[in-house]
């Protein structure tokens, strides 16, 4: 019994959360029932629902299916239905998981049919795969999110499983099933799945036998994994080491994986920590690569270390507020021709190093102001070193 295979939605009305995607007038169901969805990439967690809706799609638009998997795709294969739609009247929906895997070469075979829209490209990945594609598959694509699964649709979707396989579940083991899947749906048709395999009725101390460790610490609100991990950041951007502690044990226990963690202290050292402190983007990258070799139990010590020191450095957002505020300005138009002395071969460029270090020279075409160092931690010392070298400050 294959719960994921027979209970898989083949239409929009059927497909069990992601109604942003799925409801009647929602853009991607549009776009598909008009037969009018171009190449398009879908990102968000395991068990969310990329691969089925890109299957809808295909249903949607009457299109013949292909699927692939980045990680073992080869050119040959994409060539190969390439040639065949040649001069076909019906184009394919070709569907690439793990698309941020892609290689450069594999990238640049799709371009030519993604120009001619000779073929459908979709993919999907549990990362944001537009960092990983080139510009050019960027500017030919569209980009979806998809969310975890929350309980509500979780629990339609258990009754359903429940009602196709005639099993009994107790009310405990169905939160239990709900709760320790953290919005996969996938994770928790299988383990009901495994369950049925040892008996017809579905009990919490089958289920825990099976999935021991998964549950986050008795919490079956929706969208708890995500209220854990801004606890932990905010208690840590307030300063709060207590408050982080304790998110933090409250993320391990319910089994989530240091590197998500790391990844996110890394995240924070830069944008809340930033130059006030800048060996705090050393040590959680150092924190990042450790606990990857390391694991738990262990991995929980290293955490804890990042985590305290953070609480206990000096915060500065101007980085992250420095960048946002260039790309608005680049996204509002503003695009500056290069002054030619500091172009490649610039005839009239001054080589600061000559000057002692600084030397008053134009670097931008029109003066733009994003900048703004703070008076806090080491970034006190980088904001009167910028103003003594261009004169500001007098010894």
């Amino acid at each position: 019994m294959d719960l994921t295979h027979h209970l898989r939605p083949t239409s929009f009305d059927d497909l069990v959360g992601q109604e942003h995607l799925s409801a009647q007038n929602a853009p991607l169901r549009v776009l598909s029932q008009k037969f009018a969805l171009g190449h398009s990439f879908f990102y968000g967690p395991a068990g969310c629902g990329k691969t089925t809706i890109a299957r809808i799609i295909a249903k949607t638009m009457d299109l013949p299916f292909y699927e692939f998997n980045a990680t073992s795709l080869k050119i040959e294969q994409l060539r190969k239905i390439f040639d065949q739609y040649k001069n076909a009247l019906q184009r394919p929906l070709i569907f690439i998981d793990e698309v941020h895997r892609l290689a450069k070469n594999q990238q640049e075979v799709l371009l030519p049919v993604m120009e001619k829209n000779s073929v459908l490209i979709i993919g999907a990945s549990t990362e944001n795969p537009f960092f990983s594609l080139t510009s050019a598959i960027r500017s030919r694509s569209m980009l979806f999110e998809l969310k975890h699964i929350n309980n509500e649709a979780l629990s339609t979707l258990l009754e359903k499983a429940i009602k196709h396989t005639s099993l009994d579940c107790e009310a405990d083991a169905k939160e239990y099933l709900i709760a320790s899947s953290g919005g996969d749906a996938r994770a928790m048709l299988k383990l009901l799945e495994f369950a049925s395999n040892i008996q017809d009725n579905i009990t919490l101390d089958i289920l825990k036998s099976l999935r021991p460790n998964a549950l986050s610490a008795g919490s079956s609100e929706a969208g708890v994994h995500y209220d854990l991990a801004s606890a932990l950041i905010k208690s840590i951007r307030g300063s709060d080491a207590d408050a982080a502690i304790y998110y933090l044990a409250r993320l391990i226990d319910g089994g989530e994986s240091a590197d998500f963690i790391a990844r996110r202290l890394v995240i924070l050292a830069s944008e809340d920590v930033g130059n006030a402190n800048p060996q705090a983007l050393t040590l959680t990258t150092s924190a990042l690569t450790s606990v990857s070799k390391i694991g738990y139990p262990e991995a929980r010590i290293i955490l804890a270390q990042a985590v305290v020191y953070l609480c206990a450095s000096p915060k500065s957002n101007s980085a992250y507020l420095a960048i946002n505020s260039a790309l608005q300005a680049v996204n509002d138009g503003i695009v500056l021709d290069i002054p030619a002395d500091i172009k490649p071969r610039g005839e009239n460029y001054l080589y600061p190093h000559d000057f002692g270090g600084y030397v008053e020279q134009t670097y931008l075409s029109k003066p733009l102001k994003f900048v703004e160092l703070k008076d806090i931690g080491y970034e006190k010392k980088m904001k009167e070193w910028m103003l003594n070298i261009k004169g500001f400050i007098k010894d």
